[in-house]
């Protein structure tokens, strides 16, 4: 996909390399590379995907980096349902009623 300059993308770029990650993250963290990530708008006039490229981030930032995503989606989520939290949360808000009305009652 062929980016144009304005256009909402996403960089990566290496920040530390595993050689020189600190010796205090467990061993397998120190293994990789410390990658940032950041979202921005393209300063090149246009780029394709893996090109190096210049962004000014929403703050006005200039960064550079690689050239990972154009129009980048947000793909996070919560997770799967998660029966026994949700049954805690009920479970509280009752409580919490409970507790409620008896400072209630005890008010009058």
């Amino acid at each position: 996909m062929i980016a144009k300059k304005g256009d909402w993308v996403q960089i990566k770029r290496i920040v530390l390399k595993p050689e020189e990650r600190s010796s205090n993250v467990p061993e397998d963290t120190s293994k990789v590379p410390l990658e940032m990530r950041l979202k921005g708008y393209l300063e090149n006039e246009t780029a394709s995907i893996g090109d190096d490229v210049e962004v000014k981030t929403i703050i006005g930032r200039t960064e550079y980096g690689t050239l990972i995503a154009v129009n980048p989606k947000y793909d996070h989520g919560f997770g799967e349902h998660i029966k026994e939290l949700y049954d805690a949360g009920t479970e509280l808000v009752e409580l919490l009623r409970k507790i409620n009305n008896e400072d209630d009652n005890h008010e009058q």
